[in-house]
């Protein structure tokens, strides 16, 4: 019985297929923008209120939401984060 298989765990295998980056980049911006949606609800802050401070529009503001797209600025994530009071933190690990 052939035992080989791509990657010893799902992040081997993610990368092997040349999709770890792409997963990562998805999960963290699903953390930042859960985190943003906590901090408006814990402020009575809706979409369109936070739009207005961050002075940009309703859809570029639900596109920093969208589950499907991972492609946001950290600009935008840290006008977000202001708008809101809070400040943006990345690090390298």
């Amino acid at each position: 019985m052939n035992k080989e298989h791509l990657g010893s765990d799902f992040d081997g295998f993610l990368k092997q297929e040349g999709l770890l980056a792409e997963c990562e980049a998805s999960a963290l911006k699903r953390v930042v923008a859960w985190q943003l949606e906590q901090e408006m609800k814990r402020r009575r802050i809706t979409r369109a209120k936070l739009a207005s401070r961050m002075k940009t529009n309703l859809a570029t503001l639900n596109g920093l939401f969208s589950e499907t797209d991972s492609a946001v600025s950290l600009q935008l994530l840290e006008q977000a984060a202001l708008a809101l009071g809070r400040k943006l933190k990345v690090e390298l690990a």
